[in-house]
């Protein structure tokens, strides 16, 4: 591959401390992050056209041919199965656990049976709203649909898997176009119950469907989530996060695509006490394309943690995913990591990964990482791009001196950093509560 080969392309931008993610169970992330880059500066950097293979190699990007190196490395090596015994309780010294608070999360890591404490006595309630032509029932273990796009990568999903007797499962008939979202309301019934969920949402082909997950109250969960996008098939998924204060949520979700086949996912993290959210997205047929949007907003001692995992592996795809943070308060701690592999057979793909974050008092932290791993030259486009930084100072300066009062003037900012991808939702109810509860965190931090 040449330099021309590649568009857009910068680094990552920070690396976690093992060290201390082992110390005290998340409280790596106290100390106050430098501005790496501010967000001005970002916005204006162009395309990046001169780098040598070890500059791209620091920056995150594995270049094709590179050999056995390439094959120890790649995202897509890591080890899937079903059997909860293949898996080990995950170190800080692994790459894809080496920023999680493993002692915040200690409980979800156990081999634990969901806490069902009698007949209508359950650690989570579902509340399914589904409109006509969207039918709802349940998958045994082993029965498809169900695990014919998700395969467990690690214990903690291997375990939801296993202890799920019954998972449910959303699908949209051949041509149907459903309007209306369907809707699925997950409340926890405590912060020390332990529930096991796996959910399978399907459009078959040429249907066009959107399904909301909507996390309330508290609970020790563990999920996982399985979406089957059918042959030119449209599907929106929409997963919030607005657990309580002390909950603790570990989710894995797992998008196969068909043919001309287009996904909408979205994840908006605002609640709990430690969230952890991954995102496989396989694009397997040609003419695939996914939108990856996430929004979120950590509070003091909160962590929230996103992964992306979008695997090329057939021609003419297309891959965008934007996620936007915003951080106040002593021990706010994001992490987002943004994986692409662009196989050998993808040729025509064209895919760009860009996280943004906004720290807005001291005491807070933000680590952000994109990867790209290509392994051919015959591609449209692939970029990255990731920033942390503070407010603008000049964006306050032009609008203070305007009239405008300094706090109104940064919630004047802040609802320009996320109004991007506000407005990209679809549903109105969903868009009203966003800014409602950003409004909320704002006035924390104002105050």
């Amino acid at each position: 591959m040449t330099t021309s080969d590649m568009t857009d392309v910068t680094g990552a931008e920070s690396a976690g401390d093992p060290r201390a993610n082992e110390a005290a169970g998340g409280a790596a992330g106290v100390a106050p992050v430098p501005a790496q880059q501010e967000l001005s500066e970002a916005a204006a950097d162009g395309p990046v056209t001169d780098h040598s293979g070890a500059e791209l190699e620091s920056e995150g990007i594995a270049l094709p041919g590179d050999g056995a190196k390439a094959e120890k490395t790649t995202r897509a090596h890591r080890p899937r199965s079903f059997e909860v015994s293949d898996f080990e309780r995950p170190t800080s010294k692994q790459e894809e656990w080496r920023f999680t608070p493993l002692r915040v999360l200690a409980p979800l890591f156990e081999d634990a049976e969901t806490d069902v404490r009698g007949e209508d006595d359950h650690p989570v309630t579902y509340d399914v709203d589904t409109p006509e032509g969207v039918e709802a029932s349940t998958l045994a273990p082993g029965e498809a649909p169900r695990g014919t796009a998700l395969v467990p990568e690690d214990i903690v999903s291997a375990v939801a898997s296993a202890r799920c007797a019954d998972a449910l499962h959303l699908r949209a008939g051949r041509n149907a176009e459903i309007a209306e979202p369907a809707r699925v309301t997950i409340t926890g019934q405590g912060a020390e119950r332990r529930g096991n969920a796996h959910i399978v949402l399907e459009t078959e082909e040429s249907a066009v469907a959107t399904y909301v997950l909507d996390h309330r109250g508290s609970a020790q969960m563990a999920e996982n989530v399985e979406l089957i996008v059918g042959a030119n098939s449209s599907m929106t998924v929409i997963a919030l996060q607005d657990w309580d204060d002390d909950a603790l949520h570990i989710t894995t979700h797992h998008a196969k695509l068909g043919r001309d086949a287009r996904l909408k996912h979205i994840v908006v993290s605002l609640g709990g006490r430690a969230v952890r959210v991954d995102v496989i997205g396989e694009l397997v047929e040609p003419g695939a394309e996914i939108e990856n949007l996430g929004l979120y907003f950590a509070d003091a001692d909160q962590y929230l943690e996103h992964r992306l995992f979008v695997d090329h592996a057939a021609p003419r795809c297309t891959s965008n995913s934007t996620y936007k943070g915003a951080l106040q308060g002593k021990g706010a701690r994001s992490v987002w990591v943004g994986d692409v592999l662009i196989r050998k057979e993808a040729e025509g793909t064209n895919t760009y990964e860009l996280n943004r974050n906004l720290v807005l008092t001291d005491g807070a932290r933000a680590d952000s990482v994109p990867n790209l791993e290509i392994e051919t030259g015959e591609i449209e486009g692939a970029g990255h791009a990731a920033a942390t930084g503070r407010f603008d100072d000049e964006q306050l300066f032009y609008l203070r001196a305007r009239g405008i009062p300094e706090l109104e003037a940064r919630r004047l900012v802040v609802r320009g950093f996320f109004a991007e991808l506000i407005q990209q939702i679809d549903v109105p109810e969903i868009r009203e509560h966003l800014t409602a509860s950003i409004e909320t965190e704002l006035e924390r931090s104002m105050n």
